[in-house]
């Protein structure tokens, strides 16, 4: 039911297909990428392992998450609602843990709060960038709560709210999604050119043209993405909501969370939060 549901919200232009973007970064994944994953979930969770915690991953298309967590000595949980999303964390598993009993991946939704309740309580709840595309963020927030055990942090990250300039990106992602699947590249590649233009120009007026060229032959992602998968992934993210970080702190404080660790996203991007539930 679900797939049938998600594959009605794309032809009528209301969903980004975030797990075929993902299938794609799939041919260009590396060792320095996955290490670059792990390295942002120790920093976040301030830990070293993962040894026998369970993890679940809310939004699992963001595939090197739940891999990462695997290779940190998780018992990973992983679920998402885009079905190619489901496929590349399948893929995942297949590549690096074939047929491992602790890394069980399905498809679901977290505006289904039966479903998720069903999944159990975890150690480590995550979920990076995927709550604010569900179509009902507060929900989602609010069902992403659920399975966190006493004690376990939940780590998720959320858009930040610009006000007027978060309207028009809301405006340029909807537009991304109602066109013609040939039309969507230039689209985006046009919405992103005055952002390029202006940093090609800098790195030539300070002669370091090279900074430019590295911008794209060594960017490096939080995510382990590719600069054009990153373009690709925030031009048409759509469902899009934001919110501003004390709305974010006191919607889970009024629900028995502290807050241990913030790193504030600049502008438009997300600010990452984990929080722990304490009681």
């Amino acid at each position: 039911m679900a797939s049938t549901v998600h594959s009605e919200e794309i032809a009528h232009g209301e969903r980004f297909e975030f797990g075929r973007n993902w299938t794609r970064f799939l041919t260009v994944l590396n060792e320095e990428r996955i290490e670059q994953a792990e390295a942002s979930l120790r920093r976040m969770l301030q830990v070293e392992h993962l040894d026998g915690m369970r993890f679940l991953d809310i939004g699992s298309g963001i595939v090197l998450f739940s891999l990462s967590a695997k290779r940190l000595g998780a018992r990973v949980q992983s679920f998402d609602y885009d079905p190619f999303s489901v496929a590349c964390t399948r893929e995942l598993r297949q590549r690096y843990f074939p047929n491992d009993p602790d890394w069980t991946v399905a498809e679901g939704s977290a505006l289904d709060a039966e479903y998720v309740k069903s999944l159990g309580q975890f150690d480590v709840v995550y979920s990076w960038g995927v709550l604010h595309h569900t179509g009902d963020m507060w929900k989602a927030l609010e069902h992403a709560s659920l399975p966190v055990a006493a004690g376990g942090k939940l780590f998720i990250a959320i858009y930040n709210d610009t006000g007027s300039q978060s309207s028009r990106w809301k405006w340029i992602k909807k537009t991304y999604n109602r066109l013609p699947g040939v039309l969507q590249p230039p689209f985006a590649a046009l919405t992103i050119a005055p952002t390029e233009i202006k940093q090609a120009l800098s790195s030539l007026l300070t002669l370091r043209p090279g900074n430019y060229l590295r911008s794209w032959t060594e960017y490096e992602s939080n995510r382990g993405m590719t600069k054009w998968r990153d373009i690709v992934d925030w031009v048409g993210g759509y469902p899009y909501e934001v919110a501003k970080p004390e709305e974010i702190f006191d919607f889970f404080v009024a629900r028995g969370f502290s807050l241990t660790k913030l790193k504030c996203g600049v502008g438009l991007g997300c600010s990452e939060y984990v929080f722990v539930r304490s009681r």
